[in-house]
């Protein structure tokens, strides 16, 4: 039967968009895809409670064979992206599909012609919905379990998108595995250069105070909107989205892995750094995502078992990255990790063009853990492709500058 595409319209249809991935992976088949909290995505897909509807537009998009939904896709169209970066991106994201080209070439089609009629010159993604949120598609690292806050998608989803015509690699972002433990992997620069941060420049760091969270959550939004602002596809959060996101992950921040640099003489906060238990674990107990009727049991009993984080944010106002706070913070992940059940964890995601952050990671004894893969269709025949001209990481450095830097994670 011929594919037919059609926009959600109702509670009926939304819940359709949102079952099709609980459909499409089979646990046994698939043991290492983690069903995310249904409550979760809709609030995400909530236009009343998601913030980020206050400054851009959506369609939620059903591929049907036969009358069964056999995809989904999102198209969207950020407007602070749009102005922060000058540019005229539409976006796609929530890409789900069973092993059906033409369903994923029609659902890309959708997605791009929403896109083009209005006003945008090229489509990018996925992004569900921006690179604040869980986004790319992963082509490396099928062998091992996503960590929380990244996906697991099926391999063949890299060909549906590649062959649905005329999409190239944007870019590539990069998940590095640390063991925190063991400082032996660690270049001894890294020490070296944190221990003059204070000396030296009158910096000092510190971890969250959880009791003072509305106040910690606005330095470190102050941090985030001015380390990151040069990075690919960024857009700053606000202060009302800032806020929702400490809100969601409120349950399970812990303050030895939420941290602070500022200069106690003028009260500037120079840098911050965010990591996360890896609520994933707890999640793979639950079933299908569902919280009823025993899986809020199965969350609150184990969702201090974790034994890794991931490294969700680390970044350096640019005018104090010379000063090695980013050492500095590399080095508190290391003594968290001797207090704390977790010893270890993931860090990313990282731009494969932030060559920065990728020599930090190979002097901290890192290995590229997995790969995510954002595409790019060009809508105008004019339009000029975003994709870096050198944006591939190759090699390994030792060199006092990228540590001293932290740049961005």
């Amino acid at each position: 039967m011929t594919v037919q595409i059609r926009p959600v319209r109702d509670k009926r249809d939304l819940r359709a968009f949102i079952d099709l991935q609980y459909r499409l992976y089979d646990r046994k088949a698939q043991p290492h895809w983690v069903p995310p909290l249904r409550l979760m995505i809709r609030q995400q897909l909530d236009r009343r409670k998601n913030p980020w509807f206050q400054h851009s537009e959506a369609e939620l998009l059903l591929a049907e064979r036969d009358g069964r939904v056999v995809g989904r896709i999102s198209a969207h169209v950020d407007r602070n992206l749009q102005e922060f970066q000058g540019n005229r991106w539409g976006l796609f994201g929530w890409f789900e599909c069973e092993d059906d080209q033409e369903a994923a070439t029609a659902l890309l089609d959708a997605a791009g012609a929403w896109a083009r009629e209005r006003g945008c010159d090229r489509v990018v993604g996925p992004m569900s919905f921006t690179t604040n949120d869980e986004c790319g598609l992963l082509v490396a690292g099928f062998e091992r379990p996503p960590i929380v806050l990244t996906g697991w998608h099926h391999p063949y989803y890299r060909d549906l998108i590649e062959n649905a015509g005329g999409f190239h690699r944007a870019m590539d972002v990069l998940m590095w595995d640390l063991h925190a433990r063991d400082r032996e992997r660690v270049h001894p620069m890294i020490w070296r250069i944190a221990e003059r941060v204070e000396s030296e420049h009158g910096i000092v760091t510190r971890h969250f105070r959880k009791k003072d969270l509305d106040a910690e959550v606005g330095r470190f939004l102050e941090v985030y909107n001015a380390a990151w602002e040069k990075n690919w596809g960024f857009v700053p959060l606000n202060e009302t989205e800032v806020r929702h996101y400490a809100k969601e992950l409120a349950p399970i921040l812990d303050e030895h892995w939420a941290m602070v640099a500022e200069n106690p003489e003028t009260g500037e906060v120079v840098g911050a750094a965010l990591s996360l238990p890896d609520l994933n674990q707890v999640l793979a107990r639950l079933k299908d995502g569902r919280l009823l009727p025993f899986g809020w049991l199965t969350l609150l009993r184990h969702r201090h078992h974790t034994d890794r984080v991931r490294v969700f944010a680390l970044g350096v106002k640019p005018e104090h990255q010379h000063t090695g706070v980013g050492a500095k913070l590399y080095e508190m992940h290391y003594q968290s990790a001797m207090r704390r059940p977790q010893g270890g964890g993931e860090c990313g995601w990282i731009l494969e063009s932030n060559t920065n952050m990728n020599r930090a990671m190979t002097k901290m004894g890192g290995t590229v853990a997995r790969r995510y893969r954002f595409y790019e269709r060009l809508l105008e025949d004019d339009a000029e492709p975003s994709t870096p001209k050198d944006s591939k990481w190759t090699g390994d450095w030792v060199d006092e500058e990228s540590v001293q830097a932290g740049g961005r994670v």
